[in-house]
């Protein structure tokens, strides 16, 4: 089976292809803006206990963090929202492989600021059977220590390519997450974390997996 890494590294030869060179340049650049700022130092690590919160799902329905993790141990997957392509194809790479993380013991469950419309879309086209929550103004992904505003430079590229951020959001603020993965056991503490300014880059859903039978 293919696995998520080969099938970004597909997606960015394609992307190469047919993206002008200076907008690949500019998205670059921010990439590398980003990492310097070491965001991903300053968000939740191993061993930190994660905030409780109550999010609505899919289809509005309240959920809590206490609620999950009464049952099982909890994967958090927060993601940029469904107008991102490499958000779609790890999304779809961990229904893949939700077998596997339930039969390890685990809920898993995606958080994204897009509207509940947009999440159920977004659930409905990569055909999830898990949770997706929508995190209203990013509040949870900002006790995380995962939120930035777009770049302005990049903005004006998002817009010509059709995406929009405030819509998909429902605000004005251009604040996303950055994409990470946690493992959280029953106490609330974090296990396990995954967290990346690159937006290309993603966790192995097999890596979950392992993680997990590793109890």
């Amino acid at each position: 089976m293919i696995t998520l890494k080969e099938q970004i590294s597909e997606y960015n030869t394609e992307k190469a292809k047919q993206m002008p060179e200076d907008v690949l340049n500019t998205m670059a650049t921010v990439t590398v803006d980003l990492k310097s700022m070491e965001l991903e130092d300053n968000s939740l690590k191993v061993g930190d206990k994660i905030p409780q919160f109550n999010l609505p799902d899919h289809n509005g329905t309240d959920r809590s963090l206490s609620g999950y993790l009464d049952k099982s141990v909890v994967v958090l997957s927060f993601y940029r929202g469904g107008w991102c392509p490499y958000c779609n194809l790890e999304l779809h790479a961990l229904q893949k492989s939700l077998p596997q993380i339930e039969a390890a013991g685990a809920k898993l469950v995606a958080i994204s600021p897009e509207t509940p419309d947009h999440s159920l879309s977004t659930r409905e086209k990569n055909e999830l059977a898990f949770d997706v929550l929508h995190d209203k103004g990013n509040y949870v992904a900002k006790s995380f220590g995962l939120v930035f505003a777009l770049p302005e430079v990049l903005r004006p590229i998002y817009k010509g390519a059709g995406i929009d951020i405030p819509g998909h959001n429902g605000d004005t603020t251009f604040e996303l997450p950055m994409p990470a993965t946690y493992i959280v056991n029953q106490q609330g503490e974090i296990v396990y974390r995954f967290v990346d300014a690159d937006y290309t880059k993603r966790l192995e859903p097999a890596e979950v997996v392992a993680k997990l039978n590793q109890g």
